[in-house]
């Protein structure tokens, strides 16, 4: 018997503007803010169109005074609100939808996959979701800063965290501070002892695994993030004596961005039948080294002329992300260096024109939510 259904069709984004909204209703009633008793300004709060569909989450106390204030066109503002819109549309149609057509090729006949192709696949997609959000991101804060308002940083060169915990201060920052405020520190937070402030990450982190999707593979994903946090503060005094070393510091860095990349595949993948074939067949074939390298590299297709490309948009993104990790901001405008700096927006300009993939632009991975 099928189940009764509504079969609504729900509005993008929901979550995004829900969850703001939470925030509002919680700190009014927390007696943190005044409520807003001018609709006209409560409504622009809600639905400010350049982080609507898919964040960041503002807060009430960051963007309503700033609806509320007087406007006035500045043009230093509006031209780093371009070059941070030019960033973000560099990483979404340059960068994020290359690599989905090699990622939905795959995902789309997964049973003809297997070996390094997997491998491949699993990397592109840690880029993709990435570069599809952050690039959301920055379109969204440089939109907004062309109006005089300032958004929260969303992301921050999550990649180059060498912890978990660390992932999350840099990786979807509104959303996680959010879950930090509303969900573990009501729970208690930090302030208990270790075995219920463990049982409290792993709430947290099933929760928001919950808020991407009602499937196991969500769950799953969440829940090993929240586990691999358990451990590092079961293990953190050994973990920081690794790190106090330069080899201890790669080796952690290593050993996250591999494990972002690999609960990333519960993340895509449809179901968990498909999760499962991913991981359990990435490694068929190792033990002819040669032979798995060609066979990876036939099936996806990839040609020399493409393969260099690739390597070019990854190479510009990890330099990027390195001085923003180095330098603690988003702004690309923090290079000293203004000739270099305006080199670096000509050239993401000459690859947007050239190289954006015209015609077969992905849907932002996180309208869905």
């Amino acid at each position: 018997m099928s189940p009764v259904t509504l079969n609504l069709i729900l509005p993008v984004g929901i979550s995004f503007y829900t969850f703001q909204t939470l925030s509002y209703v919680i700190d009014v009633y927390r007696g943190d803010i005044k409520a807003e008793h001018h609709f006209g300004y409560y409504a622009a709060f809600i639905s400010f169109f350049p982080q609507l569909v898919a964040g960041p989450i503002e807060r009430a106390e960051n963007l309503l005074p700033q609806i509320k204030s007087a406007k006035k066109f500045n043009g230093t503002v509006a031209i780093e609100g371009l070059k941070i819109m030019l960033w973000g549309y560099f990483k979404k149609i340059v960068v994020a939808d290359t690599l989905a057509l090699y990622v939905n090729q795959v995902y789309g006949e997964l049973r003809r996959y297997d070996g390094l192709a997997l491998i491949v696949t699993i990397f592109f997609f840690s880029l993709q979701i990435y570069c599809d959000f952050s690039g959301y991101s920055s379109i969204a804060i440089g939109t907004a800063k062309l109006m005089g308002v300032d958004l929260m940083t969303n992301f921050s060169a999550p990649y180059f965290s060498s912890s978990i915990r660390e992932f999350w201060k840099r990786w979807h920052i509104s959303l996680s501070t959010w879950f930090r405020d509303y969900v573990y520190i009501p729970l208690g937070g930090n302030r208990c002892s270790a075995l219920k402030q463990n049982r409290n990450l792993l709430i947290t982190f099933l929760v928001s695994g919950m808020w991407h999707g009602a499937d196991l593979t969500f769950l799953i994903w969440g829940g090993l993030h929240g586990c691999a946090q358990i451990i590092e503060n079961i293990f953190y005094k050994s973990i920081k004596k690794i790190k106090q070393w330069r080899i201890g510091r790669y080796l952690s860095w290593l050993v996250v961005f591999g494990f972002c990349n690999v609960t990333w595949v519960f993340f895509r993948a449809d179901n968990l039948d498909d999760a499962v074939y991913v991981l359990t067949n990435i490694l068929n074939g190792i033990t002819m080294p040669a032979a798995y390298i060609q066979k990876g590299y036939m099936a996806l297709d990839i040609n020399g002329f493409r393969l260099f490309y690739l390597g070019m948009l990854i190479l510009i993104l990890a330099a990027i992300d390195f001085v923003t990790y180095k330098k603690r901001t988003l702004k690309l405008a923090c290079m000293k260096n203004k000739g270099i700096e305006w080199g670096v927006y000509i050239i993401l300009g000459v690859f947007i024109v050239l190289f954006a993939q015209k015609g077969v632009a992905a849907e932002f991975v996180y309208f869905q939510f």
